[in-house]
C-alpha cells in the first residue's frame, strides 16, 4: 500500500502536471471504484469543466479542491489542513489503497488492464486511475460541503507526523500504559496519519527498538528515539521519490527510489547495513515485520 511518502510523491507531481487545465469530461471503468455517495455518471457530470485549484495530503489521502475557472500556475504542495472547509466548486478525493496508482498521461497512450477511471484534461492530458486489487476510491465531495463529511475516513486520522501536534509528548501519553507492540501501534492512523508498514520498520530500526516490545514497557527515552526516527524515515523517503517494491510509480510512471537503501524493510536473510547480522522478519497482527536481532533490543 502507498504510505505517506508514495502518495507525498504523487501529490507534488500532481500540483506541478495538472493544475490550471479544465476537466473535459472522462471514462469511469470500474463503478465501484467510485464511492457510494454518487453514481459514476453524477461523478462525471459534477467534475466536467472545472480545474484543480491544488492538491493536498492527509494521512494516505489526497484531496483535490476544484475551481469552477482556473487559477495561476502550478504551485508546490502545501501541508493539509486537519479540517477542509467547503470549496465553492466541491472537492476531489482519492485514496489509493492496496494497489493504486494516478497517472499522469497523453491519451493516446495504451490503456491499462486495471484502468478505472480516466479523467481528460486540455492539451490532451488525462488523468488515469489504475488498479490492480480494485480496493482504490474516488470522491467527489459536492459544493459547500465539509469534505470529511463525505470522505469519511478523514474523521478518523491522528495528526501529521509534520504537525506541531505531532510531539514526543504526544507519542507518549498516546501509548502509555498500552498493552500492544509498538509496531502495531505505529500502524494504527488513530495515532499517526500515513505510517505504514515499511516505515514503521524503519523507524524501530533507527531507533534501535525491537518491534515486538510493549507500548508500556518503552521508555521515555525510546519514544523520544522513535519520534525522532519517523520523521527522519518519512523525511528521506519523501526525497527518494517513495518506495517500489510492487507496484507503486510516480504520477509520470517513475518507481520510487527508497526501496535500495531500506535498512530493513524486505531485507530478510541479507546482512544488516550497520552490523551485518541477518535481518530477520516475523509476522506481528499479520503484517510481515523485519528487523534486526543485534541492533535491535
Amino acid at each position: 500500500m502507498p504510505e505517506l511518502p508514495e502518495v507525498e510523491t504523487i501529490c507534488r507531481g500532481l500540483n506541478q502536471a495538472t493544475l490550471d487545465r479544465e476537466i473535459l469530461g472522462g471514462d469511469v471503468l470500474l463503478n465501484s471504484t467510485i464511492a457510494r455517495s454518487i453514481s459514476a455518471t453524477d461523478f462525471l457530470t459534477k467534475v466536467k469543466g472545472k480545474s484543480i485549484a491544488r492538491w493536498y495530503r492527509r494521512g494516505k489521502y489526497l484531496l483535490a479542491e476544484l475551481s469552477q475557472c482556473r487559477g495561476g500556475a502550478p504551485v508546490p504542495a502545501l501541508p493539509a489542513p486537519a479540517f477542509f472547509p467547503p470549496s465553492k466548486a466541491g472537492w476531489l478525493g482519492v485514496h489509493l489503497r492496496m494497489t493504486g496508482q494516478l497517472l499522469w498521461v497523453n491519451r493516446s497512450e495504451p490503456l491499462q488492464k486495471h484502468a478505472r477511471v480516466r479523467l481528460f484534461f486540455e492539451g490532451n492530458q488525462e488523468l488515469r486511475f489504475v488498479d490492480q486489487r480494485t480496493f482504490g476510491q474516488m470522491w467527489y465531495v459536492p459544493a459547500e460541503t465539509e469534505v470529511s463529511g463525505t470522505v469519511i475516513g478523514l474523521k478518523l486520522l491522528g495528526p501529521e507526523p509534520f504537525s506541531d501536534e505531532f510531539t514526543t509528548e504526544y507519542l507518549a501519553r498516546k501509548l502509555h500504559r498500552r498493552a500492544r507492540p509498538i509496531k502495531t501501534a505505529l500502524l494504527d492512523q488513530a495515532l499517526i496519519a500515513g505510517l505504514g508498514n515499511i516505515y514503521a520498520d524503519e523507524t524501530l530500526f533507527l531507533s534501535g527498538v525491537m518491534p515486538t516490545t510493549l507500548c508500556a514497557d518503552l521508555t521515555a527515552e525510546q519514544i523520544g528515539r522513535i519520534h525522532t526516527a519517523i520523521i527522519q524515515v518519512l523525511q528521506k523517503a519523501i526525497a527518494s521519490g517513495g518506495t517500489t517494491f510492487s507496484n507503486f510509480l510516480n504520477v509520470q510512471g517513475v518507481n520510487g527510489n527508497y526501496g535500495g537503501v531500506a535498512w530493513v524493510y524486505n531485507r530478510a536473510g541479507q546482512p544488516c547495513r550497520t552490523c551485518s547480522t541477518t535481518i530477520e522478519r516475523i509476522k506481528l497482527a499479520g503484517r510481515s515485520t523485519h528487523f534486526c536481532p543485534a541492533c535491535q533490543t
